[in-house]
C-alpha cells in the first residue's frame, strides 16, 4: 500500500501501478494541495498550472469532491475549514513529515517483543510502521487500511484489523461495530495522535475518531500520545482526554520551552523526540 506521506497516498491500492495512473494520483495530490492552500479555485486555473485538459481537470476534481473534501460549484472548486477537511488523510499527509518520523521513532522505546499495541488511524502512528520489525513479535491491532497494507506482508507481525464502516475520507474503519471489536480486546499499549492541545487537554474535529480512540485508550494498559508542535496552535472542538492521562506524551524538539514547563509542572511525563544527532 502506498504511505500516506507518499505524494500519492490518498487514493486506494486497487488502481494499476503503471506510469499512467501514477501520474494522475500523483496530479490529484497536488491539485488538493493547492486547492487547499488557495482556499477556492477555478477549474480552468487547474488546468494551466498542471498541463491538463479540462476535462480531466473535471474528473480529477469529481474524484476529491466524491470524498467529501471540496466543493464545486460553477467551475470553482472551493476547499471548506470543515472538521471533515481537518481530518482528512490528504489534508494531513505531508503536514510535518520530519517532525512525525521523530516522534514515531522515539515511541518505539515503549513497545517490547511479545506485545499487543493498538496503532490508531493517525498519519504521525503510520510512521512507526517502519520500525515495528525490530521489535518482533508483535500483535498490531488497527482501524487504519493504510497501516493494514503496511502491515499485512510483515513477518513475525500478527495483525488484527478491524472492521466496521469504511469511511474514505480517513482510509479507516469506523463507527459501532468498530468499537465492539475493541471492546472485546485488551493490549498491552496504545498509540494515539489527536489534532490539538488546548488548555492542557487533547481535541479531535471528528466525533467519530474521538469515539474510536477512545475504545483503544480504555481497552489499553499504557497510553502514548503522539503530538507534534503544531497541535499547541490548533484548535478542535471536541475534547478526548487531559494530558494528564496518558503515560507517555511524545512531543517534537520544536515544542516551545513554555510548553514543556507547564507539562512538566504537572507532572505530564513528557518524551522530546529529537534529530539523530541528538535523540534523547
Amino acid at each position: 500500500m502506498t504511505d500516506k506521506t507518499s505524494p500519492v497516498s490518498f487514493l486506494q491500492d486497487e488502481l494499476p501501478s503503471d506510469s499512467r495512473h501514477s501520474r494522475q494520483l500523483a496530479r490529484r495530490q497536488m491539485i488538493a494541495e493547492a486547492v487547499m492552500a488557495e482556499g477556492s479555485m477555478r477549474i480552468e486555473d487547474l488546468t494551466e498550472r498542471f498541463g491538463v485538459s479540462l476535462m480531466t481537470a473535471h474528473r480529477d476534481v469529481d474524484e476529491l469532491v466524491s470524498r467529501g473534501l471540496f466543493r464545486k460549484t460553477r467551475g470553482i472548486v472551493t476547499a471548506a475549514a470543515t472538521s471533515l477537511i481537518e481530518s482528512s488523510d490528504v489534508y494531513r499527509a505531508n503536514r510535518q513529515a520530519s517532525e512525525k518520523k521523530m516522534i514515531a521513532a522515539a515511541a518505539m522505546q515503549f513497545i517490547e517483543p511479545g506485545q499487543a499495541i493498538f496503532l490508531d488511524d493517525s498519519t504521525t502512528v503510520l510512521q512507526m510502521a517502519s520500525h515495528l520489525p525490530a521489535k518482533v513479535p508483535l500483535t498490531a491491532i488497527t482501524n487504519s487500511l493504510t497501516l493494514m497494507n503496511a502491515l499485512k506482508d510483515m513477518h513475525d507481525v500478527n495483525l488484527l484489523a478491524l472492521g466496521g464502516q469504511y469511511y474514505n475520507w480517513c482510509n479507516a474503519f469506523m463507527g459501532r461495530m468498530t468499537i465492539n471489536e475493541i471492546n472485546r480486546l485488551r493490549a498491552d499499549v496504545a498509540f494515539i495522535s489527536m489534532s490539538a492541545i488546548i488548555d492542557d487537554a487533547v481535541f479531535h474535529q471528528s466525533p467519530e475518531i474521538v469515539d474510536i480512540k477512545r475504545a483503544m485508550f480504555d481497552s489499553a494498559a499504557k497510553r502514548i500520545l503522539l503530538m507534534d508542535h503544531t497541535k499547541f496552535e490548533r484548535r478542535a472542538l471536541h475534547n478526548f482526554a487531559a494530558l494528564s492521562e496518558f503515560d507517555v506524551v511524545i512531543v517534537d524538539e520544536k515544542t516551545p520551552a513554555a510548553h514543556l514547563e507547564r507539562m512538566q509542572s504537572k507532572n505530564i511525563n513528557v518524551v522530546v523526540a529529537r534529530g539523530d544527532k541528538e535523540r534523547s
